[in-house]
């Protein structure tokens, strides 16, 4: 069997990773294309991952529409040569309207309802649709997936990152980190350049929460792309940390994680490790699932954030035990029965 993978972010890398590998084990055929943007070529690389790279990411409204198209032409050509038995992808735009269109069966993971743009492309044309239990099913009806296709599970995406992780206690040590402090603190900012969150890729709502708390704990920034990274280099008492790294290792060492995003705080959580989501969009179920669970607190207050951050220094943290499905399995499985139907 021949199985198609379109991997377009970077934390896909990571979702797909033990995925890729127990396929390739059984005997069968992967076939991985990646597109151009920000690491997720050099996670690849990292994992000794084999892969195509087409096309690339748009920045703006315009450029975003026809690099996509340009994409799909060029996955279409490749793909119709290939002539995989299932294609599988996580929030890929280009992958379920190729497969669509050369009748090959899909395997889609979602895990934001309110990516609206991307789901209106995607969901009418996907015959499976693996999604998180606490995402409302009329959130990606009404965007046109047919009801009948939702495989709801319990728990999130992330489930699937830490598969085959083993910790390095070692990891501070590895990367030559010159840690002052006591405490430490990693911080992500928001991913300014995706279609779902308006924002400046040249600014970032961590900028008054590192300020105010640079003097309380060491802190480690992971920037997603050259301006991120401009906007601290300045500043001596941040250490820039430059991907691809052990970032599982990385959180789990550190005693909190404030991440603007999405995907490195739910990771957070499962790891253990105290979380702060100040993401300045709209509040996805995901992320909702975890406050819920006590494993994540949340503000888009800058003061707010400090004064959490603060508490949960000094606090001894105990996390929480979770009872999520077998998400790992659920793809499997799926991938076999979309391929021999």
């Amino acid at each position: 069997m021949k199985i198609w993978i379109d991997i377009v972010n970077a934390p896909h890398v990571r979702f797909f990773k033990s995925i890729i590998s127990y396929l390739e084990n059984e005997g069968e055929e992967v076939f991985i294309t990646a597109r151009r943007f920000g690491d997720v070529h050099r996670l690849l690389d990292l994992f000794n991952i084999n892969y195509n790279l087409v096309g690339w990411h748009g920045v703006s409204l315009d450029e975003k529409l026809i690099r996509s198209t340009q994409r799909a032409y060029e996955l279409s050509q490749i793909i119709s040569r290939e002539k995989p038995d299932v294609a599988v992808s996580k929030h890929s735009i280009e992958l379920p309207r190729i497969s669509y269109g050369l009748k090959i069966p899909s395997v889609y993971i979602l895990d934001n309802e309110h990516a609206i743009a991307a789901n209106k492309l995607t969901l009418p044309l996907c015959d499976r649709v693996i999604l998180p239990a606490v995402i409302k099913p009329e959130s990606v009806v009404r965007c046109g997936a047919d009801p009948d296709y939702l495989l709801p599970y319990n728990g999130t995406s992330e489930l699937t990152h830490l598969v085959d992780f083993q910790y390095n206690p070692h990891i501070f040590e590895d990367l030559k980190l010159d840690l002052k402090k006591e405490k430490t603190i990693l911080m992500r900012p928001e991913p300014s350049l995706a279609s779902y969150l308006d924002a400046d890729c040249r600014t970032t709502v961590l900028s008054p929460i590192v300020e105010a708390l640079e003097d309380q704990a060491n802190i480690l920034v992971i920037p997603r792309f050259r301006e991120q990274q401009q906007i601290f280099e300045d500043d001596d008492q941040i250490t820039l940390i430059k991907p691809p790294v052990d970032t599982f290792s990385l959180m789990k060492s550190c005693d909190l994680v404030i991440g603007a995003g999405g995907t490195m705080n739910r990771e957070s959580a499962l790891l253990g490790t105290p979380v702060i989501s100040c993401y300045p969009g709209k509040l996805l179920s995901v992320d909702a699932y975890y406050i819920q669970k006590g494993l994540m607190k949340r503000s888009t207050n800058p003061k707010e954030i400090v004064n959490m951050a603060k508490e949960l220094l000094s606090d001894h943290h105990k996390p929480q035990e979770l009872f999520n499905d077998d998400l790992f399995s659920i793809i499997i499985d799926n991938i076999y029965e979309a391929a021999n139907k």
